[in-house]
């Protein structure tokens, strides 16, 4: 009997050692970090801030967002991608940087397939052209008809060189035949508050960065990239109301952990931010702000990133945009 009693305690003492948190009880045991890849106040930002109380309740553990901005967000991608995969450390991910940084770099220090696992879709957006208040025009073809007769003089903010902000001016000028200076930033956040101040004329964007300032007048919105005009600015009209046929872009933020994160810890993360989406207040908060919930399995955001890498590479290559 003793022997046998040995032989248990022993055998617990290893599985407890081998496996601290997921052998003791159930996860989490202590608080889980949202790493945000870009500066507060970004739309990345408002994805995490949107779902970090209730996920908060949800899980019985404090949930902190840890803004890590840089290198076109390559320095909060590569501190989860080596983090130990246990929950405790998430990534809330931009496409911008998800998809387009592998096109974009030699070398990111991480992969968007090898080193993370898919875990929720959170938000998608469309963008927002929005303008300072004092540049003088006031529609989509007015801004094109002023690039045209003041070549160079306008400029515009992105969240960082191959941002989804960068290929949309890009775009914008392939499309128009204008030339405006293309101006990059450590994330949107920082880019609003040169716009606000009329350092830089132009910000495509998404609209929770924005809309707020549109609202009180100190911003002024031209067109929206989405097909139907949103409920938050129902006055802008899309782009393609405005004379810009085929300019339809639009951004995501999902949740994904270190690549190895156990599969349990996966599905019980997908589930409680699957619930939040469909809260009432979330929905709303996110609406207002001109942003959408949207819930997919583990499985469905795992396809849906390699696909979004391949349509984003083509976009990349088209628009001849690098990362200098």
């Amino acid at each position: 009997m003793k022997r046998r009693q040995l032989l248990t305690y022993g055998a617990a003492a290893l599985s407890v050692a081998g496996h601290p948190v997921f052998a003791q009880g159930k996860y989490p045991q202590r608080p889980v970090t949202l790493v945000v890849p870009t500066p507060p106040g970004g739309s990345t930002d408002f994805t995490a801030r949107l779902i970090v109380e209730p996920l908060t309740r949800a899980l019985g553990q404090p949930v902190i967002v840890d803004n890590r901005p840089g290198a076109s967000g390559n320095i909060g991608n590569q501190f989860v991608a080596r983090a130990k995969p246990d929950g405790y450390t998430l990534l809330v991910a931009y496409s911008g940087y998800q998809v387009g940084n592998p096109h974009l770099f030699k070398d990111a220090g991480w992969d968007p397939i090898k080193d993370f696992a898919p875990v929720a879709m959170v938000t998608r957006a469309p963008q927002v052209f929005a303008i300072h208040h004092a540049l003088p025009v006031n529609s989509l073809q007015e801004l094109i008809a002023y690039a045209k007769k003041n070549p160079g003089k306008l400029n515009y903010a992105s969240s960082g060189n191959g941002s989804i902000q960068h290929i949309a001016g890009e775009l914008f000028k392939q499309l128009t035949g204008t030339f405006i200076t293309h101006i990059p930033y450590r994330g949107s956040g920082p880019a609003v508050q040169d716009l606000l101040a009329g350092t830089v004329d132009l910000h495509i964007t998404t609209p929770a960065s924005v809309v707020s300032h549109i609202k009180s007048g100190r911003l002024r919105a031209l067109a929206v990239t989405s097909a139907k005009r949103l409920p938050s600015l129902p006055d802008v009209p899309t782009a393609t109301e405005a004379g810009l046929k085929g300019y339809d872009l639009d951004s995501w933020f999902a949740l994904y952990a270190p690549a190895g994160t156990p599969a349990a810890i996966v599905q019980q993360l997908n589930a409680e931010v699957n619930k939040i989406l469909q809260m009432p207040e979330v929905r709303k908060k996110a609406e207002d702000s001109g942003t959408s919930v949207e819930a997919f399995t583990p499985a469905q955001l795992g396809e849906f990133t390699r696909k979004e890498l391949d349509y984003w590479g083509g976009v990349i290559k088209s628009a001849k945009i690098t990362a200098d």
